[in-house]
């Protein structure tokens, strides 16, 4: 197998997981959604947790974040 097959994935999920956090953000902060709002902090918080660990195993492991698609989120500032 090569090695870049799983950087596409790992560049691939990052990107996706950024896109569905960014809409659970969007989903949590809209207004006509309050009825839902214990589950849309539920939702939006474990987006949160993945995207944090995602990041400090790239660290970890010296990937830089732009590789696996999250360099432009931070989890503090963008998904809390």
């Amino acid at each position: 197998m090569s090695g870049d097959k799983f950087k596409y994935y790992l560049h691939d999920l990052g990107m996706l997981l950024k896109e569905k956090a960014q809409a659970a953000k969007n989903e949590k902060d809209n207004p006509s959604n309050q009825k839902d709002n214990d589950y849309n902090i539920g939702y939006l918080m474990a987006f949160h947790e993945v995207i944090d660990l995602m990041k400090q195993q790239a660290d970890v492991f010296d990937i830089k974040q732009d590789d696996i698609g999250l360099a432009d989120i931070d989890a503090e500032r963008d998904l809390l």
